[in-house]
């Protein structure tokens, strides 16, 4: 690797100027020849011009109903909308842009239009509502946003509530071929279809990837060119294995770096090619889809694969061979449900949006029942105690994890809760057998792991606390063979409420108008009082164990 320092060519420093002091940085290590990377790269040129080298500028990289784009066509469209950002809008390096939108070809080549111009991607998820688009938007402060033209309410409410958002632009996208004036189209369809690249280095930084802290309040976790292709020089080559002959589909949004990784980077890395539908996936239309357009790799969470096993085993899976399953705990019944139904053996891996993407899993013929995987090559694990100090085999204990990529979160004081000594703490507790697999055995915070889906239960418990209704409340996770888990809040109601149907109702649907409707709480349990400490302090651990049974 070369280790001389390159000159930035983020002119913007913010997110520069707000990164933690680096005594408290994770340890990078890049101790495997593929993960030498020179100190000037932009990661979306690298991308595009390894697919050039291959051979592969004019095969598919994105598929849809509507049409196709081949690696070459897509690099036009990139540099169209990088010259609307650079040139019409006028951003420089290091300007951050908000991202909106569901799965999409659009949504695909603006993010990649965005870190090509050497700018921030700051993509959030469709589901989120004005309040926590408010949040991230006071953190990032983007210069401008693109969005998808059937999300703009939420978001322009929350432009709306936030004075210093006065002169940022909006631009919508996906009009559905109407001449907007101000859609990205637009303004991108009269722009050159030649684009230097931003000559990045490769520690500038590429994205802001949000994750709700276990407060609810935001955290955003940095990665620089540099981290991406690192990513794609670990899991993805040693575990996944993908060909320029795979067309891959999946649901986790492109806003997860879940989605990032294995519906747009990844691909690109292996030459393949990635489809978008654009119809919402149902476990039954992910089946069918799959079988119509000849996927051969899908990601999906357990949840989805274990609703997906009876419409598998009834429409069959077409051209499938690889079935990846994370952003939650996988059910060793799930994993043997879907090898019934399809006879594929399941890649399940752990990752994190801080360490951007999966470092423990194992290929399907590695696989060991009951085990999420062994570590990654380019990474290091570990179970440790309390005091940073390795267990012995089959003890449980915190994962800590280190590589060549790692936590750093944008002007967060929990950057210490994460980091210690250099290595990266997820929030997990494993144990691991002689020979190097780990299994996992419970989240070490109060982040509840529902269908694949983050929600922190402070921040429901906080929805809660704005109806009128509620004296109280504590909100956990609660085991489901569906689900992984499930939002579950007991409630002390004030005098003279009512604890029934109706109440549970009306209190679901006000979480659901005030945060994303996935963290709602399924079940509702009225109780006259909570576990609380001998200083008053809400004992979640205690509202766990009564989940539990």
């Amino acid at each position: 690797m070369n280790h001389t320092a390159f000159p930035s060519a983020q002119a913007d420093h913010f997110v520069h100027d707000h990164l933690p002091p680096p005594g408290q940085w994770p340890e990078l290590r890049f101790d495997r020849p593929e993960l030498q990377f020179p100190a000037q790269v932009n990661a979306v040129q690298a991308l595009f011009e390894r697919a050039r080298r291959a051979g592969h500028a004019g095969r598919p990289l994105f598929r849809s109903e509507e049409h196709s784009l081949s690696y070459a066509q897509a690099q036009t469209e990139v540099n169209r909308i990088a010259n609307a950002l650079t040139v019409d809008l006028g951003l420089v390096p290091g300007n951050r842009v908000l991202l909106r939108g569901g799965n999409s070809v659009a949504m695909a080549l603006a993010w990649l239009a965005t870190v090509q111009a050497g700018l921030v991607a700051v993509a959030t998820m469709p589901l989120l509502r004005a309040k926590e688009l408010g949040a991230i938007i006071a953190k990032a402060k983007p210069s401008v946003a693109l969005c998808d033209a059937k999300l703009q309410d939420e978001l322009k409410a929350a432009l709306a509530a936030d004075p210093d958002t006065s002169g940022m632009s909006l631009l919508v996208f996906n009009t559905g071929g109407a001449d907007v004036p101000h859609s990205l189209e637009t303004l991108a369809a009269r722009q050159s279809e030649h684009s230097i690249p931003c000559t990045t280095a490769a520690t500038d930084i590429a994205l802001l990837a949000f994750t709700s802290g276990t407060t609810g309040t935001p955290k955003a976790a940095v990665h620089s060119h540099r981290d991406l292709l690192a990513a794609c020089e670990t899991w993805p080559r040693h575990v996944l294995r993908a060909t320029p002959d795979d067309i891959v589909v999946g649901s986790p949004p492109l806003a997860f770096t879940f989605g990032l990784g294995g519906l747009l980077v990844f691909p690109m890395w292996a030459g393949a090619s990635v489809y978008f539908p654009s119809i919402a996936y149902t476990p039954e239309a992910m089946v069918q889809l799959i079988a119509r357009v000849g996927a051969t790799i899908c990601y999906t969470a357990p949840t989805f694969y274990r609703q997906m096993a009876a419409f598998a085993k009834l429409h069959g899976i077409g051209q499938l061979r690889i079935s990846v399953s994370a952003g939650e705990g996988l059910p060793d019944a799930t994993r043997q449900l879907w090898k019934k139904a399809t006879g594929l053996e399941m890649i399940d891996g752990i990752g994190a949006t801080e360490m951007f993407h999966i470092f423990i899993s194992s290929a399907p013929e590695s696989v060991r029942r009951g085990a999420i995987g062994q570590v990654v090559p380019g990474y290091t694990a570990r179970v440790v105690n309390d005091a940073g100090e390795p267990l012995p085999a089959g003890e449980v204990g915190r994962l800590a994890v280190i590589g060549p990529t790692g936590c750093r979160y944008l002007d967060d004081a929990r950057q210490t809760q994460y980091v210690a000594a250099g290595w990266n703490f997820p929030g997990d507790a494993f144990r691991m057998d002689a020979d190097g697999y780990f299994f996992y055995q419970a989240r070490t915070d109060d982040m509840i792991i529902t269908a694949g889906y983050n929600v922190a239960g402070p921040e429901v418990e906080a929805a809660l606390m704005q109806h009128p209704a509620v004296a109280e409340c504590g909100v956990v996770g609660k085991p489901d063979d569906e689900r992984g888990q499930i939002v579950l809040a007991f409630v002390v109601l004030k005098p003279g409420e009512t604890a029934d149907a109706l109440q549970v109702k009306a209190l679901q649907d006000h979480v659901k108008h005030s945060l994303a409707p996935y963290k709602y709480p399924r079940e509702v349990v009225f109780v006259d009082q909570l576990p609380r400490t001998e200083t008053g302090k809400l004992q979640r651990f205690a509202l766990r164990q009564r989940a539990g049974t």
